[in-house]
């Protein structure tokens, strides 16, 4: 009887412990362990592509409480990466660039608790896609200002590796340009390099010598090739990717910027929902993620007339009046 009355007493026991618990879902992550990787194609300290990547990353830490690590990644060593980090338990595994689309959207099948996203590209699968900023809204504002401040009726556009996201951006440059001046003369040259100072400078000297006095680049880490360039000549530039217009150099006039923070954000709380599925997503200036900023220590060198036509034209592309042109890839 004794015992009897024990073992009731256990299972009792037993049934409320189970009655008090909280029930856990079936491969429910514990607070904390939601992990974030960022590869960029450069150092994060390029003050352009890189480092504003690194700051969204470094605000999906902060905002949601992420685990993050970041690595330089390029050519064989992308795929590697991504399925290191995936292996790992990383939630979301972040290219930032057009050449990690095709290789994110490919390992994401063997994958499928980790999302891979790429900042440009056409690919997606379920747990992967690409995250676009329309920066080509930045750049058409910025051959707008270049065809104004231009005394020689030559521009320039400096690139590092010939991809479709830099090409597309410099096609919404000439466009600015040429509807804001038909007849300028609009040059365009690549190093086919991401972090190669030295060409960059190269490239921007041989623009210069082809009478081109304003230049904008996408030359990612190299950007600083293309100042000094500008600065021994005497020419303006125009930043872009990051606000470069404090640069050492004193030549930036204006940046088309990314606005990297909100946009990383969103897209992370997404995955660590468990909302997100496999698409591509464009941000602009509406969503407050792509803007153009003039230099305010150069403000003298940029007509009245000029800043406000840039208003202008910035408030139409907001209210969608203006579609600024992009490629599709």
């Amino acid at each position: 009887m004794t015992r009897f009355l024990l073992a009731l007493a256990l299972v009792a026991a037993i049934g409320c412990a189970r009655k008090d618990s909280q029930p856990v879902a079936e491969g429910a992550k514990p607070e904390g362990t939601f992990k974030v990787a960022l590869l960029t194609p450069g150092p994060v300290n390029d003050s352009g592509w890189s480092a504003l990547a690194y700051e969204g990353l470094l605000a999906i830490r902060d905002e949601l409480g992420a685990d993050i690590s970041n690595q330089e990644a390029r050519g064989t060593q992308i795929r590697d990466a991504m399925r290191s980090y995936a292996q790992k338990g990383y939630r979301l595994v972040f290219g930032h660039g057009f050449e990690y689309n095709e290789p994110g959207a490919e390992i994401a099948k063997d994958f499928p608790n980790t999302v891979f996203v790429s900042s440009s590209g056409g690919k997606t699968a379920e747990n992967a896609g690409a995250f676009r900023f329309y920066l080509e809204q930045g750049f058409y504002l910025a051959g707008v200002l270049a065809a104004d401040l231009s005394k020689s009726g030559v521009v320039a556009m400096i690139g590092g590796p010939k991809v479709p996201s830099i090409q597309s951006t410099f096609k919404a440059f000439e466009a600015g340009a040429k509807a804001e001046r038909p007849g300028i003369r609009v040059l365009t040259l690549f190093t086919g390099q991401d972090s190669d100072v030295a060409a960059a400078k190269r490239a921007t000297l041989e623009a210069i010598s082809q009478g081109a006095d304003v230049v904008i680049h996408q030359a990612n880490a190299a950007a600083q090739g293309v100042f000094e360039a500008c600065r021994e000549k005497g020419v303006l530039a125009i930043g872009s990717n990051a606000n470069q217009n404090d640069n050492e150099s004193g030549v930036v006039v204006a940046s088309a910027v990314i606005v990297a923070k909100p946009a990383f954000v969103e897209l992370a709380r997404d995955v660590k929902e468990g909302r997100y599925k496999g698409s591509i997503r464009l941000v602009g200036m509406d969503k407050g993620a792509i803007d153009f900023v003039l230099n305010p220590k150069l403000e003298s060198r940029v007509p009245e007339a000029t800043r406000k036509r840039l208003e202008v034209l910035k408030a139409k592309i907001l209210s969608g009046e203006l579609a600024v042109p992009k490629d599709e890839f």
